[in-house]
């Protein structure tokens, strides 16, 4: 594992178009939707600490060097040039970017993919696609068929589907698909209920969303595991899938599970148990920072390695990629090297396995064409 891995991103975000003040780069340090506390800063924490040590070198300053020398150094080369020399070296060839954070000031997915040198490939979020299908029904049948005919659609050219059901009710749903009339009566009275640009939180609605991405047998993605306080932690647990993942098996869908953390070892569980499930460890790893080999070690307990899946979930920040890489690469190798010197593995094995969770397992999963 000496030459640098390729990798592809399966579940990322946009990052930012401008120039960052010192509290707007911290705030993105951190899944908190309020300020620090009083006298702290986001960036006394694992991930802080990782981008101080891995982005630095990528701008021309030495690792470590104070947060205010960083950030002047990032103003004066310009937002977009930061970007690019930040993207250019975490060796990502492919971006799968969940398109439900636009914002006119955040990159595209084609933009991004440009600033990296790399290919761009859309995962759609489901809860965006129906409040915007929402916006211009008439009546509950309008929407139910425009959403019918939006899935369909988008599952023609888009790498998968996204779900925060999680957020917005709990993986705790029901699991098997809601009956045509529960449907109608749930969007009649959302659509009665929300003003423009409501957003969707009914359990039946959540779960006609999924089976209806579902059946059109592209993968889903699940949010699973921490995030902003917008969640209930004890009812992001995947775990509580168990019962969906069975169900959902015949529709010939792939449910990929989101960071996980910190029921990792549930998500494994389920990716050992379930033929179409897979998992990833995402911005656990960046969060965890020099705590990230232990957490990659404990998903590696149960999960077959051709089932795991490596992604940043960088949102805003280029630098998220750059940590999201270099974290899960040296995790990895100290990993498998480690394994290798004790004989649990060996050499062969480990140079086999490492490159099927950097990138192949997500180009077999999602059908990317090969470079």
């Amino acid at each position: 594992m000496t030459a640098p891995l390729p990798l592809i991103d399966q579940h990322c975000h946009g990052v930012l178009r401008e120039d960052l003040g010192p509290h707007t780069f911290a705030a993105y340090l951190s899944e908190s939707d309020s300020p620090a506390a009083p006298g702290t800063s986001f960036l006394d924490s694992q991930l802080g600490f990782a981008v101080r040590r891995w982005c630095p070198p990528l701008l021309g300053l030495d690792p470590h060097c104070p947060p205010e020398e960083y950030l002047a150094r990032r103003r004066e080369l310009g937002a977009q040039e930061a970007t690019r020399l930040l993207l250019g070296a975490t060796g990502i060839t492919d971006y799968l970017v969940d398109d439900g954070l636009r914002t006119p000031h955040m990159t595209t997915g084609q933009e991004l993919a440009g600033l990296g040198d790399g290919t761009a490939h859309r995962i759609v979020r489901l809860e965006r696609l129906a409040e915007e299908v929402a916006d211009t029904a008439g009546s509950a049948s309008d929407f139910l068929d425009g959403l019918a005919r939006a899935v369909r659609e988008a599952a023609r050219t888009a790498a998968g589907f996204k779900s925060i059901a999680a957020y917005r009710y709990g993986l705790d749903f029901a699991p098997n698909p809601p009956g045509p009339a529960e449907v109608r009566t749930a969007a009649g009275h959302w659509l009665a209920e929300r003003a423009r640009g409501g957003r969707v939180s009914d359990p039946v609605l959540l779960r006609h969303l999924l089976w209806t991405a579902a059946e059109t047998a592209r993968p889903i993605q699940l949010h699973t595991g921490f995030g902003d306080p917008d969640l209930r932690l004890q009812r992001c647990d995947p775990a509580l899938l168990t019962d969906f993942a069975r169900a959902v098996r015949p529709t010939g869908c792939t449910l990929i599970l989101l960071h996980c953390y910190p029921y990792h070892r549930s998500a494994a569980y389920l990716a050992h148990a379930f033929p179409h499930v897979y998992a990833d460890v995402g911005l656990a790893l960046s969060y965890t920072g020099a705590r990230a080999e232990a957490v990659l070690a404990e998903a590696l307990e149960l999960v077959p390695f051709g089932k795991l899946l490596f992604s940043t979930d960088a949102h805003g920040l280029p630098e998220l990629f750059v940590v999201g890489a270099e974290v899960f690469r040296r995790g990895l190798r100290r990993l498998l090297d480690g394994w290798v010197s004790e004989g649990a593995w060996s050499r062969a094995d480990a140079e086999r396995v490492a490159p099927l969770i950097a990138s192949a397992n997500a180009r077999r999963v999602y059908g990317l064409c090969a470079p």
